[in-house]
């Protein structure tokens, strides 16, 4: 078994650890397993050629992993901008990676709607300290989200659309809105398919790109 394969089986297995925990509700399960999940992931992109931006954002998601760990307002808010770092580093990657897909002119205002429509429902049940910085990392989100599907393709795409659900479940909880049972097990099943779905489709766009520049090189090469 591959290095990688080794890898990706031990994410495999911290993010089975930290959804049983949180279905059993076993916190201390959590605890233990939910800070090694994208350590693991930025490893086994880091073997399998992501891009270094791929794998600083990652670690981003890290860092607000660690940091929601904590109840603490302060905590929060530097989960937040730990977690938008990272989109900042998707956004970066996006706008290197080749042209927008056909589709993007057509998920632009799907995305827009959505964002537009999410702040102005949450403002009012959002504590006063938190609107703002609320609403600036939805904005974050939401265009890493919309670059993901629009830049890398229908994988890496879905991973976005399933980050942004998971933190719309985080927002609505602050707000104090009604949840479904459970509601960090749903946080974290979207958030660890998100993650994972972002760096497969990455390291897709990557692999493919170096097949499709190899051949270049090599149709150029007289006979």
């Amino acid at each position: 078994m591959t290095r990688s394969r080794v890898l990706l089986a031990l994410f495999a297995l911290a993010a089975a650890g930290d959804l049983l925990a949180l279905a059993s509700g076993f916190p201390a399960g959590h605890l233990v397993a939910k800070p090694l999940l994208m350590p693991l992931l930025a490893a086994w992109a880091a073997l399998r050629g992501a891009p270094r931006l791929l794998v600083v954002a990652l670690l981003c998601g890290w860092g607000g992993d660690v940091l929601l760990l904590s109840d603490a307002d302060p905590a929060f808010l530097a989960g937040m901008a730990s977690f938008a770092a990272g989109h900042v580093c998707y956004l970066t990657l996006f706008a290197r990676t080749g042209r927008p897909r056909a589709h993007a002119a057509l998920l632009a205002p799907c995305y827009a709607v959505a964002l537009v429509a999410t702040v102005a429902l949450l403002w009012s049940d959002l504590p006063a300290g938190l609107r703002v910085p609320v609403a600036v990392y939805s904005t974050l989100l939401t265009a890493m989200a919309y670059g993901a599907s629009a830049r890398l393709g229908p994988v890496a795409g879905v991973g976005g659309a399933l980050f942004l659900l998971s933190d719309t479940l985080i927002a609505t909880g602050v707000a104090e809105w009604p949840q479904p049972p459970r509601p960090d097990l749903w946080i974290m099943l979207t958030y660890i398919a998100a993650q994972f779905l972002l760096a497969r489709g990455a390291t897709i766009h990557r692999n493919a790109e170096g097949g499709r520049e190899r051949e270049r090189t090599t149709s150029g090469v007289p006979c």
